[in-house]
């Protein structure tokens, strides 16, 4: 499908380059990594949180590397939203590495009136815009796919199938741009196949169809230390 790009992102998309050139394996001494997201960013800096997670991890493991980590999520986020602060939260802080987790909201949100949620084409551009803007500054992006809403297996949430879909935009946006993958939404399916023999709608990674418990942190944190330190 043809995207018809505003000129801001256009002109991000230009600045990317080609896929890979910019995305050197590994954390490095000194990097300033910024989590920047919805509401599951936002909680992932609480006490039990993945950002608070990883932060105990690196310091045990990794102390020589200094990594410094920094929560940016706001509650109630999609791109639209990641687009118009990106500079006030984001860039201003001078990030080495920034990992984008959205796409949640862009679909819950439109579950019963698509105009509150975000068009394919609108998620896709507001992707592309965000990490060009991200990568001209100078920073590496790590993209994560969205999670879950619901925990059903088998497609047995109502949002699956679009979930889905936007899941397959981020992989596309981070392969076209050269940034870094965190394949959330698999590692999630994947995990609640083989946890949840009671095919469960809530409780076994999260609290409420879709914000993490303890244990939908330790495997978000897991997952992107995995792309993060190889």
């Amino acid at each position: 499908m043809f995207v018809r790009l505003s000129a801001a992102a256009a002109a991000a998309v230009l600045l990317v380059g080609p896929a890979g050139a910019d995305n050197p394996a590994g954390l490095q001494k000194g990097d300033r990594v910024v989590f920047l997201g919805d509401s599951i960013t936002a909680g992932g800096v609480g006490k039990t949180g993945y950002v608070t997670m990883m932060k105990a991890t690196l310091a045990e493991k990794h102390k020589d590397l200094g990594v410094e980590l920094v929560g940016a999520g706001v509650s109630g986020n999609k791109v639209t939203d990641l687009q118009k602060r990106l500079e006030k939260d984001v860039l201003s802080k001078k990030p080495t590495v920034v990992v984008v987790y959205i796409g949640i909201n862009d679909v819950w949100h439109g579950e019963n009136d698509p105009s509150r949620g975000t068009s394919k084409e609108k998620f896709d551009e507001g992707l592309r815009e965000v990490v060009g803007r991200i990568k001209a500054a100078g920073a590496r992006v790590v993209l994560c796919t969205p999670t879950v809403i619901g925990e059903k297996k088998a497609g047995g949430n109502t949002l699956d199938a679009q979930l889905d879909e936007y899941a397959g935009i981020s992989r596309k946006v981070a392969a076209d741009t050269g940034s870094k993958l965190c394949d959330l939404r698999k590692a999630f399916v994947d995990h609640l196949a083989k946890n949840n023999p009671d095919d469960k709608a809530s409780g076994v990674l999260t609290t409420d169809r879709v914000h993490l418990n303890e244990a939908g942190n330790r495997l978000v944190a897991e997952t992107m230390l995995g792309v993060l330190t190889k």
